[in-house]
């Protein structure tokens, strides 16, 4: 099954890098990973919740270090989160999402003119992007 691929990827992360796999942030990471929509804090805290009493600081802090070391992604527009498809390897990430359905699709351009062009231009230095493309999808163009 993907998903214990994923959280077994997370764990052999976490052990290569001497982090703890604790409890709270192997919950979190699967409330993610199972679902196919973003989830706020609040969703998750209410999914885990039904199995067991966990508190909101908690919660956060294992979303933060998730999201530190890439699995999952922020949708800042939505104040939600979903899991990486490409298991962390990329600086940063692109999201479509369908203004009339909410359907999301993720993607990764890392290797596109762009960003290196946006680099050499400025006198930046891009460590990671979070962008954010709306539109239909499919289904709502059908409609």
């Amino acid at each position: 099954m993907l998903m214990n691929k994923n959280i077994q990827t997370a764990k052999e992360f976490c052990e290569k890098n001497k982090y703890r796999f604790t409890h709270p942030r192997e919950q979190v990471l699967e409330a993610i990973f199972n679902q196919d929509t973003p989830l706020s804090a609040y969703d998750i805290l209410e999914i885990l919740s039904v199995k067991k009493q966990i508190n909101p600081p908690t919660v956060y802090r294992a979303i933060d270090f998730w999201l530190k070391h890439g699995f999952i992604h922020k949708i800042e527009s939505q104040n939600c989160y979903v899991k990486c498809k490409e298991n962390h390897k990329h600086q940063g990430f692109e999201v479509f999402i369908c203004q009339n359905c909410g359907f999301i699709d993720e993607s990764h351009l890392c290797n596109l003119d762009i960003f290196k062009e946006f680099q050499r231009l400025t006198p930046y230095k891009i460590n990671s992007w979070s962008l954010e493309l709306k539109g239909l999808c499919n289904k709502c163009l059908e409609i």
